[in-house]
This record gives structure tokens, C-alpha cells and sequence, in this order.
């Protein structure tokens, strides 16, 4: 499934989601979170930088680890040492091919994405009468 939505330039963005059987194996928020994980080496850490729970970031987590063969994502409990996460090299990979996907996508469907974004009202607070 592809979805346009809007990046933080404003340009339309494709996002992908890879359906397998009803669940959502891995899409732009499983991505990010995974990437934030390998920044960070923390679920915790990673889920404060996206702004979400850590129960979500959790949740999603396990859900990832679920969907594939292997876990994509090792962790160590907290203590005297702390705990921790790292992004497995299952991880990497998965997360290597999903941004291809990503951007084969995009490079796809870019001039049809265009053409539809003529048809666009303006952001809001933008003026209708200025077209």
C-alpha cells in the first residue's frame, strides 16, 4: 500500500506499507522507530525522539520482532550496567531494503503525484482566492 503524505518540506512524500496477511510488517513508523533504536540503543530513548510512548515504541518493537524470521531488534534488560537495544543485523537489513522500496516508489509513481498535486487545495490558512 502506498499513501501520499506531505514531508516536513511540504513536498508530497510516498509511504509505504508492507501488508502481509492483515498485519503491517514493517511501514514508515516501524522504519523510523527502528532507526531511532539504532541511533539511540534505546527503545525508551527512541520513543521520546518520535514523541511517543514508550509503550507504543514497545509494542511496535514486538510486533517487528514477530513478523520476521529472526528478531530485528535485541534487547538488555536495565540495572546497575543499564539497559538497552540494538538493531540487529536482520534489522539492518530489513530496514536497508524497506528504504529502497521506498524510494523506488517514489521514483515511481513521482510524476502522477505531481499531476494530482495541481488539483490540491492550498495548507491551511493558505487563501482559495489567490489560485
Amino acid at each position: 500500500m502506498m499513501t501520499p503524505r506531505t514531508g516536513h518540506d511540504g513536498a508530497p512524500k510516498v509511504a509505504v506499507r508492507l501488508l502481509f496477511g492483515d498485519a503491517t510488517a514493517i511501514g514508515p513508523g516501524k522504519a523510523n522507530l527502528l532507526d531511532a533504536i539504532s541511533r539511540t540503543g534505546s527503545i525508551s530513548a527512541a520513543a521520546r525522539a518520535m514523541g511517543m510512548s514508550y509503550r507504543r515504541a514497545w509494542l511496535l518493537v514486538d510486533s517487528l520482532n514477530r513478523s520476521f524470521q529472526a528478531r530485528l531488534v535485541d534487547t538488555a534488560a536495565g540495572g546497575s550496567r543499564g539497559g538497552g537495544a540494538r538493531v540487529t543485523e536482520l534489522g539492518m537489513e530489513i530496514l536497508g531494503r524497506y528504504r529502497l522500496i521506498e524510494r523506488k516508489a517514489s521514483a515511481c509513481v513521482a510524476q502522477e503525484i505531481a499531476d494530482l498535486q495541481k488539483f490540491m487545495a492550498p495548507p491551511a490558512g493558505g487563501d482559495r482566492d489567490a489560485r
